[in-house]
């Protein structure tokens, strides 16, 4: 039988209830920042939580976004070990995609929901220092590796949080750029998973939440996998069961656990509501990333 309305609020007062004052730091990307309803979807979980007790605090990406732009102005995207070389040029598109266009479109889709939303960039308040990242490549074991310069490409060195807690103490959503600064200045393009993962170990989250496009993780025969510990991650990437995009959120996860924040957890954002599945049904939908 179909639960009525009572059935599913019933279900959900428990969680309700142990998840209120928490703060909660969600990494937004892939197809739920394209499909408008998924779009209108995020905005309502996100002002929902706020309305509830919670303290959401969202981290975006932007990749399609910033490839549609670049070729619109005739700029070559590059990708060194997967990720995009960013020389000066692409810096300023990609600063103006991720802190303009893309972040202040999420404000703008959660204050029609109600909520009351702020974008940041990493530059305001100093809230994400950040470095140069470097990467490392050897081709031939006979030989020392080679060091790669992938541009304006960073590493966040620190996160200052005040900003951050001060808005969500006044009632306020943050929504982050990932875009990072340099102790001269200088303006670093960061990968925004990695942000979340430093952004929740700063705001000592109950939560992080990695919204991607696929169920969760899976095993070696595509079904969902519900909890996963530290040590079963390491035997299923050495088995190459987890791979390509998933290894760095289960690793940034694993970085977040070991730094104070309670749980990680991977769903799919393609899910209508998925945050409010994964947060308040008893089954969820994703899965639970634990020490």
């Amino acid at each position: 039988m179909t639960p009525n309305v009572a059935d599913i609020l019933i279900e959900a007062l428990p969680y309700i209830r142990y998840f209120s004052g928490m703060t909660i730091v969600v990494k937004y990307g892939g197809h739920a920042m394209v499909d408008e309803q998924l779009k209108t979807d995020f905005a309502r979980d996100i002002t929902l939580m706020k309305y509830i007790g919670m303290h959401p605090v969202v981290v975006h990406g932007g990749g399609p976004q910033i490839n549609r732009v670049l070729d619109q102005m005739g700029i070559s995207s590059k990708f060194v070990q997967g990720m995009r070389f960013t020389d000066e040029q692409t810096m300023d598109v990609v600063e103006m995609v991720l802190g303009g266009k893309v972040n202040k479109s999420i404000v703008a889709q959660i204050n029609r929901q109600g909520g009351r939303a702020v974008g940041l960039s990493g530059k305001d308040g100093d809230l994400i220092l950040a470095e140069k990242l470097q990467l490392m490549h050897q081709p031939d074991v006979t030989k020392p590796p080679e060091i790669i310069d992938p541009g304006h490409v960073g590493n966040v060195t620190k996160i200052n949080p005040s900003i951050v807690t001060t808005l969500s103490d006044q009632g306020f959503i943050p929504v982050i750029a990932p875009v990072g600064v340099g102790e001269n200045g200088e303006t670093y393009n960061i990968n925004a998973d990695l942000v979340a993962s430093r952004v929740a170990c700063a705001l000592s989250a109950g939560r992080l939440i990695y919204l991607t496009d696929v169920d969760g993780v899976q095993d070696a025969d595509g079904e969902l996998i519900t909890s996963i510990d530290a040590k079963t991650i390491k035997k299923m990437i050495d088995d190459n069961v987890i791979s390509g995009g998933m290894i760095p959120k289960i690793e940034y996860a694993l970085f977040a656990l070991k730094d104070g924040v309670k749980k990680g957890q991977i769903i799919n954002g393609t899910r209508r509501h998925a945050l409010l599945l994964e947060l308040f049904t008893d089954k969820g939908i994703g899965t639970e990333v634990t020490e």
